[in-house]
């Protein structure tokens, strides 16, 4: 069924709204059955009663937070209308007042996918978010976020960023310099992501006092870590073992995220991924969350999505002919 509804556009902000060559309105056309033209100071559209329905209510969330002072560039508006075009009951109120949020005052963040906005929330609700999918979705990048955030708050009072040091068909036990020198080259995109989220200046200075820590995960063992965010990043190479000694750490007053890509497991043969095996073992477990990421929430370059795609169908097809 089709219908053609006159809205009233908003009176200010309309360059904002429609985008470079009314870029963000066609965008808004391919993900919604609706077709969308101006005349003046109104909208025509046609289509989908409840797509014009959810037109409709961006316009007038649109004019509302213009009107609050609120600015917006065409990516954070497509990344909106993307989540919302996915989820009908999530707004443009809800994505630039409630889901984005800045750890430290240096970067905002913002879920881009309705699968980043899930694991956003299950890590705020839950005390051990298992982030599983492929390579490119935010899984840890959002993790160490939400640590820096809940760290900021003082919701907890330090930050444990740990990895396996499995090699990823390299070889760098003969690197020099001492241990640290050693397993820093696998702990690198953590680093990265915290210098991304917090000035180096604070960084330099919590690490030295240890209110941020980042070590391999051998380095765990024995310990409790208590009032803590505890990420383990990287989880298809742990070892059955050492997931469940990492699990174990967890002490009071601390959350603790585990992220990782069943595609990308470097153990040697036959060795058995600790992430799978604790994904069949605490599936139903209450206070546990396991959000999965697809290719459909890759938010790097558009390459990464399509060669993460590619090897997903070669994978497929390599099964089949088995």
């Amino acid at each position: 069924m089709s219908n053609l509804r006159k809205l009233e556009l908003p009176p200010q902000g309309l360059n904002t709204l429609f985008g470079v060559q009314d870029q963000n309105i066609k965008y808004l056309e391919s993900l919604l059955d609706v077709n969308i033209g101006a005349r003046g100071n109104e909208l025509l559209i046609d289509g989908d009663p409840k797509d014009i329905a959810t037109v409709e209510q961006i316009l007038l969330d649109f004019g509302q937070l213009f009107s609050e002072g609120n600015t917006f560039n065409d990516k954070e508006l497509k990344d909106a209308f993307k989540q919302i075009a996915e989820d009908r009951a999530y707004s443009l109120r809800d994505h630039f007042l409630k889901a984005r949020f800045n750890p430290s005052g240096k970067k905002t963040v913002a879920p881009k996918t309705a699968n980043q906005r899930k694991y956003l929330d299950a890590i705020a609700a839950n005390d051990l978010v298992f982030g599983i999918g492929v390579a490119g979705t935010g899984k840890s990048f959002l993790a160490v976020a939400m640590a820096v955030d809940a760290l900021f708050k003082k919701q907890v009072s330090r930050i444990i960023l740990t990895r396996p040091a499995v090699e990823a068909g390299e070889r760098l036990g003969f690197l020099p310099g001492d241990l640290q020198d050693k397993v820093d080259p696998y702990l690198r995109p953590l680093y990265d992501a915290l210098f991304d989220l917090v000035d180096a200046e604070k960084v330099t200075k919590m690490l030295e006092k240890r209110i941020i820590e980042i070590a391999p995960l051998a380095f765990m063992r024995g310990r409790t870590l208590a009032d803590a965010f505890i990420i383990l990043d990287e989880a298809q190479n742990t070892t059955s073992e050492q997931m469940k000694m990492f699990l174990t750490r967890i002490g009071f007053g601390s959350k603790a995220v585990v992220t990782g890509d069943k595609t990308q497991i470097d153990l040697p043969r036959g060795q058995k991924s600790g992430l799978k095996e604790a994904e069949h073992i605490l599936v139903n477990l209450e206070g546990i969350d396991f959000t999965y990421f697809t290719d459909k929430d890759v938010v790097r370059h558009k390459l990464v999505q399509m060669i993460v795609q590619a090897y997903e169908t070669h994978s497929n097809s390599d099964d089949l002919a088995r």
